[in-house]
């Protein structure tokens, strides 16, 4: 009985084509793979529709449309449906699984930085499919899972904490804004980096710095000697209550370019840059103190709001001093976070607005767990034995 159905459906394929050319290859395909899934199903059930016989083993269940991307255009497909059972067509199994390899490939390519123009021209070269923006962050969905694990999995102890934040532009509620994307990186005792946790966020308020230390907090971060970050008000708040009692180092390179606006004369730039150059290279804690002392003393009159400044604010930038000198240099700035925030905005700039916060989590979240493996599977970042 199929074989009779079967024929026919030959006979109709071959007058498709002879009538249509190449132009109906596609319906002639689309009965065709609607035709096998009906003889799969038959098979499956050890019975064609209607018969009755004691090997049968189901029964059918009407049909579910399913439309199907292909090189030769949109096949609409009828999927036969058995009743109480998990019987789905090889064939479909097959596209199924390579659909999702396909859009895995979207997602990775679109995390790595690449156009959604360009994902088009491959995928079109490939496989005959054409993409657009909505196709790829859809694809990118499929990340989430390993992403969302990642960003809360368990921490330990590390000693040092580095914090940054940067801005992306996002879509939210109609108005495109920058938002904040907190990053937080560590050093653990055998001075390997690691990216420990992103969010992002409306802005760097308190609020905000604070949730996401208390989640590193939450997830068993513990241990920490130094936390190096800039001066923002509203992560100093936070790390006065989140981090109370550890030493916390300003960043000596923002403190120098933060310097230069109270500068009143241009002439004197280069030469208040080199004293607080002296100031920040010094052997020790105490040569520091005094160098800072002398500029004080030196900027009273001349410049008497940058000696002001440099009173009250330099002082932070002088906490390094009390960790191994082999350490420093890697602990008194942010600089590896602006290292990792040069490739992250390589690729961001092509998505330029994220159409939501979750999306710029998302790739920022790619990006990251790709810098954090390479560091864990490198060389230490600091030594541990001298």
């Amino acid at each position: 009985m199929a074989m009779s159905v079967y024929d026919n459906n030959v006979s109709h394929l071959a007058q498709i084509i002879s009538e249509q050319g190449m132009d109906g290859l596609g319906s002639a395909i689309q009965i065709l793979i609607n035709q096998a899934m009906l003889i799969e199903r038959n098979r499956h059930l050890n019975a064609a529709p209607y018969e009755r016989n004691d090997a049968r083993t189901g029964y059918a269940n009407g049909f579910k449309p399913k439309s199907l991307n292909t090189r030769i255009g949109t096949l609409e497909l009828l999927v036969p449906q058995v009743r109480d059972s998990d019987f789905y067509p090889s064939f479909l199994e097959r596209g199924i699984r390579s659909e999702r390899a396909l859009k895995l490939s979207l997602a990775e390519m679109y995390i790595q930085g690449v156009s959604t123009r360009k994902v088009s021209a491959i995928l079109e070269e490939l496989c005959g499919l054409q993409v657009n923006s909505t196709d790829v962050s859809r694809a990118a969905k499929l990340l989430d899972e390993e992403f969302v694990k990642w960003r809360t999995r368990p921490l330990g102890r590390y000693l040092y904490l580095i914090l940054d934040a940067r801005y992306e532009k996002v879509r939210q509620d109609g108005c495109v804004v920058d938002s904040a994307v907190l990053v937080a990186y560590g050093v653990d005792e055998k001075g390997f980096r690691h990216v420990l946790g992103v969010s992002v966020a409306l802005s760097e308020a308190e609020i905000h710095w604070r949730t996401f230390l208390d989640s590193l907090v939450s997830r068993g971060l513990h241990g920490l000697l130094c936390i190096t970050s800039d001066a923002h008000s509203g992560l100093k708040a936070a790390l006065k209550a989140v981090f109370p009692s550890v030493p916390w180092q300003r960043c000596q390179f923002h403190l120098q370019q933060n310097a230069q606006a109270y500068v009143p004369k241009q002439s004197m730039k280069e030469e208040v840059a080199e004293d607080i150059r002296s100031i920040f290279n010094s052997a020790n804690r105490e040569e520091a103190e005094r160098l800072l002392k002398l500029a004080i003393a030196k900027y009273a009159k001349t410049a008497s709001q940058l000696s002001a400044w440099m009173e009250a604010n330099i002082p932070e930038g002088l906490n390094v001093f009390n960790f191994k000198r082999s350490h420093q240099l890697y602990l008194r700035t942010s600089n590896l976070a602006e290292r990792v925030n040069r490739e992250i905005k390589r690729r961001t700039k092509v998505a330029g607005i994220f159409p939501s916060a979750a999306s710029c989590e998302r790739l920022i979240t790619g990006v990251l767990i790709e810098i954090s493996e390479a560091w864990e599977t490198g060389k230490p970042y600091l030594s541990m034995t001298d």
